[in-house]
Parts: structure tokens; sequence; C-alpha cells
């Protein structure tokens, strides 16, 4: 019995994973390296691939900044009610019950060019939906919970011991931070932005939604090689997620290194 389960698993995993992944191999370099190269050359891939870089890296630094501060918030906030701080919780943990084309959708109906919020924002010359911040934004919704929900678990089990001796000894609230802290959280804030950055690489509803797919202009990756496949360019659909597919390999290998130097420090 326990056999037959190993074999299952192993037929899943080769079902799943393997098999999608060989045949996509297959798709980007049916016609050799120069045909790969050439789609991943083409003008569209590679502004797709610049706005998908843009929107991760912004991302990312909102997501640390602040994902950072608000766990410190959640956990260290004595001043907040009980019912602040579940309903804080509630909010954070909002993505991952919505589907995010919901959350793309939800902004529209926010902050699109027909709502009074966009209309203030695009007589200021601000345009939010169809261009780049309403990207930046869905991918903020998507992404928020990621690294609070790493940073907190950490914060609750070092305690607060260290950092009120830190301040008794008279040190500032961001001194604190930095020397007491950061460097035992920064192992899950790194963990953290690699999800972020992973789960940023590979989003398609909210951007989707929101950006409008306009190629040239708010045009990614993933939304490039779903209109590839909807026009049967499958060579060049396949080469563009051969991309990302194969950043987000190193994005989990990285993850692991992570996890593994985060528990030797834990254990020294």
């Amino acid at each position: 019995m326990q056999l037959l389960l190993i074999l299952l698993t192993y037929a899943v995993f080769f079902t799943l994973l393997i098999a999608p992944l060989l045949q996509m191999c297959l798709g980007a370099f049916q016609g050799g390296w120069s045909s790969a190269l050439a789609s991943l050359s083409r003008p569209e891939a590679l502004h797709a691939l610049g706005v998908t870089a843009a929107v991760v890296a912004v991302v990312t630094v909102l997501n640390a900044i602040f994902g950072v501060w608000l766990s410190i918030v959640l956990v260290r906030g004595n001043w907040m009610s009980g019912l602040a701080r579940r309903l804080l919780n509630a909010i954070i943990d909002l993505p991952f019950a919505v589907s995010p084309i919901i959350g793309g959708f939800m902004i529209v109906l926010l902050l699109g060019p027909q709502t009074v919020i966009g209309t203030l924002f695009a007589d200021m010359g601000f345009q939010i939906v169809y261009a780049f911040p309403g990207m930046v934004l869905a991918t903020l919704f998507v992404t928020f919970p990621l690294l609070i929900r790493e940073v907190i678990p950490v914060l609750q089990e070092i305690g607060t011991q260290q950092e009120e001796a830190a301040s008794t000894l008279g040190a500032y609230d961001w001194t604190t931070f930095w020397k007491v802290t950061w460097p035992s959280i920064r192992w899950g804030v790194i963990y953290g932005i690699v999800l972020t950055v992973a789960r940023s690489l590979g989003e398609f509803g909210a951007i989707l939604v929101v950006s409008g797919n306009i190629m040239n202009k708010t045009q990614t990756a993933t939304t490039l090689v779903y209109q590839d496949v909807e026009n049967f360019n499958i060579a060049a659909a396949s080469s563009l997620a051969l991309v990302l597919v194969c950043s987000s390999i190193i994005l989990l290998l990285v993850m692991e290194w992570a996890k593994r130097h985060a528990g030797r420090k834990g254990v020294h």
C-alpha cells in the first residue's frame, strides 16, 4: 500500500509538473535556439518583461517597508484594541479569500476612469487604472499578506525582553529596531520578499483586469503569454513562459537556502 501511494505521488508530480514543463521546453525550442531568442527579443516581449520587472521591483519595496511596519504594529501595538487587531488581521488576509480577478475589479470600481476618484486623479494628469499605478496596486493587493504572515510569527517568538532592555538602556526606537529587532526578523523578511517576488512574477488575473492588457504600454509577461496562446503563437508563448518558470525555480532555490540558513541561526 505504501509503495502504491509513493508511485501515485510520483505519477501526479510527473503529470502536473514535469510533463507540462517538458512540453513547454519542446514548444519553446521547436524552431531551435534562434527561434526562441527571436520570440524573446520581440519588442512587445522585451517591453512586457520590462514592465513585469518594474512592477515586481516597486511592489517588493513597498511590501518590505509597509509589511515590516504593519507586522510590528500588529504584534507590538499594545495601544490597539482586540477588535481593531482582529479587524486588521481580517483585512490583511482578504486576498487569500478573494479571487485576484475580483480584487482587480474592485480597484477598477474604486479608481477607474468613470469613478469620482479616478476622474479627480485624471484631471491632475495621473491615471491609475489602465496604467502602471493600477498594476502596482493590483499586485500589492495579491501579495500584501505574504511578507506579513512570515514576519509576525518571528516577532511573537522572540518576545519583547531584548527590545525592552534596549529601551531601558536609553536606545531610541529606531536604534532598537536596527540593533535588536531587525537581526531577529531579517530571515523572515527575506523569505517573505522571495515569496512576494515569485507571486508578483506570476500574477495574471488582477493585472489583466486593471491593466487592460495594452501592448507596449500595460502588458506584462503573463498577459503576453495569454495573448500569444489566444493567437495560437504557441512557440512564442512557450519561450516567454519558460523564462518565468526558470525565474520561479531560482526563487524556490533561494527560499530553500533562506530556510536552511534561518534554521541554522535558530539552532545557534
